[in-house]
């Protein structure tokens, strides 16, 4: 069974690879943030918080990757005729 796209998958199909390489710059920075946290977090010897923000880092390298992706996608589709 497919999953319902996320707002960023969704959202990819309209955009530029300009915009989709700056929202993929944007999710790389919130997973730097989180995975700073988390590293804190594991320091001070709270286990659970540093997984719950391993995990949204995580999350954010994910959708990163998906805009990465897109963005080629695109940048392929105009430049290589066959990929249309």
């Amino acid at each position: 069974m497919a999953q319902a796209p996320t707002k960023d998958q969704e959202a990819t199909q309209a955009k530029t690879p300009q915009q989709l390489h700056q929202k993929a710059a944007e999710h790389h920075e919130q997973a730097s943030k989180h995975h700073k946290e988390a590293a804190k977090q594991h320091e001070s010897g709270d286990e659970k918080t540093a997984a719950q923000h391993a995990l949204i880092a995580r999350g954010h390298t994910v959708q990163a990757t998906e805009q990465e992706r897109e963005a080629s996608k695109k940048y392929a589709e105009k430049h290589d005729p066959q990929m249309k």
